[in-house]
């Protein structure tokens, strides 16, 4: 396939930070990854280079943040040779890509999900997306409506279930006075705890407990956007045991 535009749309939500969306590659070179590195949104665009290296068509764009928050997202990729409006949640980036060609030039299989092991050093490192995705569009065609109806040949689907899972975790929004409190366990020697948070704020107060029989307390907090651990403990000499992470 030989475009010089490209139209991309899609929807996801995951909870995982790293994956790759979808990949096409070519056998000169050509290449276009839309991947999740570290939360954060990757277009990796490629429409050719040459052997001497005068030419250099890598390029790379990144945008948003925190995108594994289980929520859905939306992505809308529109390519006119060189030109490049990458879209995230209505935000707009526009781009020009390095080199000079302007075609895509990509074998007949696009994947979507994950990327087939090629062989290149840049294929076995990368994990595949883990999450849902709907209303896939790929120029013009609704992928996930043919993959549904089997209308994709040929296509290897993988696993898929065309349904999408929710969470059974249930989330607590706190604002500046607000607190929860939970009954303790008494009669016991081992204090666990474990949760995940997501804040803006660099400091605040998020665990808070009093062992029983005046032995002392623990507290957790965020100091300066680093997690603390404060163990106080009563009845022996080195009484306090700070953990900065």
């Amino acid at each position: 396939m030989k475009t010089l535009k490209d139209v991309i749309s899609l929807k996801f939500k995951t909870s995982e930070s790293e994956g790759v969306i979808f990949h096409g590659e070519g056998q000169q070179g050509d290449y276009i990854t839309l991947e999740l590195k570290k939360a954060k949104l990757v277009l990796n665009l490629n429409l050719g280079s040459n052997q001497l290296g005068s030419i250099y068509g890598h390029t790379s764009m990144m945008t948003g943040s925190l995108l594994d928050d289980h929520h859905w997202h939306s992505v809308l990729i529109e390519r006119h040779g060189r030109n490049i409006n990458l879209t995230l949640d209505r935000h707009i980036q526009h781009f020009r890509t390095n080199g000079e060609f302007d075609y895509l030039d990509l074998d007949y299989e696009i994947t979507f999900g994950g990327m087939p092991f090629s062989g290149k050093p840049s294929s076995n490192s990368r994990k595949n997306f883990k999450g849902c995705m709907e209303s896939i569009n790929y120029n013009g065609n609704n992928i996930t409506d043919l993959a549904k109806r089997k209308k994709l040949e040929p296509s290897n689907v993988g696993n898929l279930s065309f349904s999408c899972v929710e969470p059974h975790t249930v989330p607590v929004f706190f604002n500046a006075t607000s607190y929860l409190e939970a009954p303790g366990r008494p009669r016991q020697d081992l204090f666990s705890v474990s949760f995940l948070f997501r804040t803006w704020n660099p400091n605040g107060l998020l665990v808070f407990s009093n062992f029983a029989d005046d032995l002392g307390n623990v507290e957790i907090d965020i100091n300066e956007g680093k997690v603390s651990v404060h163990v106080n403990v009563t009845l022996v000499k080195k009484n306090r045991i700070d953990i900065s992470s």
